[in-house]
């Protein structure tokens, strides 16, 4: 396979929830690459594009013309647009896992409420009050994250989010999609049924969220039958 697999983990956790898939596949023979989504906040440029520029920066010693296969885990999918952009690499697909899906101009409040209109007002409350998410602990995900050390290593990694954050627009830019798109669903239905609406080649895994740390196996294969229903790859 030619083209280089970028995972992107979400905004709110650490590349950790990656690590085990991103070994799987490389077991496979895939290349890959899990940049580490950094930003700052407060330097006066929006976090979408301190994100893109981060996986950009990541892309800088790939030669120019390999193509890339973006995958997206949950609140990366909306980043994957503008990442394509900032990385000037030509994209082979666009891969959503449990993600939400871009639409230009919309906030991650925005997105949240059309897939879940209780849980986004409480947040859009908990965040006008100067609250920040997600502060989850161990014990919230031990049901999600079966195994302890993993479990703690994510809580260390969370990166809670202020108002500003989930309240920025972010751009998807014309023409979007330019390549074959798949969805990989574990846990939301919104985006998934949408894609499925769309006809993108779509897998369906009835797990949790973090299924990524739980079967990283399962998931590494769910993506290779996306890649290859997406014409990349071996058929």
């Amino acid at each position: 396979m030619d083209a280089l697999v970028v995972l992107v983990h979400s905004p709110l956790v650490g590349p950790l929830t990656w690590a085990p898939v991103a070994t799987e596949l490389c077991r496979l023979g895939v290349e890959v690459i899990v940049p580490s989504l950094t930003d700052r906040d407060g330097d006066g440029l929006p976090f979408w594009r301190q994100h893109a520029e981060a996986v950009a920066q990541a892309l800088a010693p790939v030669p120019d013309g390999r193509p890339l296969v973006l995958a997206g885990h949950r609140g990366a999918g909306p980043l994957l647009p503008a990442i394509a952009e900032a990385s000037r690499h030509p994209v082979a697909a666009y891969l959503f896992v449990d993600a939400g899906l871009p639409e230009d101009g919309q906030s991650r409040l925005d997105l949240m409420a059309a897939e879940d209109p209780e849980f986004a007002g409480q947040l859009r409350e908990h965040l006008a009050a100067g609250g920040r998410f997600p502060t989850w602990s161990e014990d919230d995900l031990r049901e999600a994250i079966p195994d302890a050390g993993l479990r703690r290593d994510v809580v260390a990694g969370l990166r809670p989010r202020s108002q500003a954050f989930f309240a920025e627009p972010l751009p998807v830019f014309p023409g979007w999609p330019d390549a074959p798109c798949g969805y990989l669903r574990s846990a939301y239905m919104v985006p998934a049924q949408r894609a499925m609406g769309a006809g993108w080649p779509y897998r369906d895994i009835e797990a949790g969220h973090f299924h990524l740390l739980v079967d990283p196996g399962g998931v590494g294969r769910a993506l290779m039958e996306l890649m290859n229903a997406c014409g990349v790859g071996r058929p």
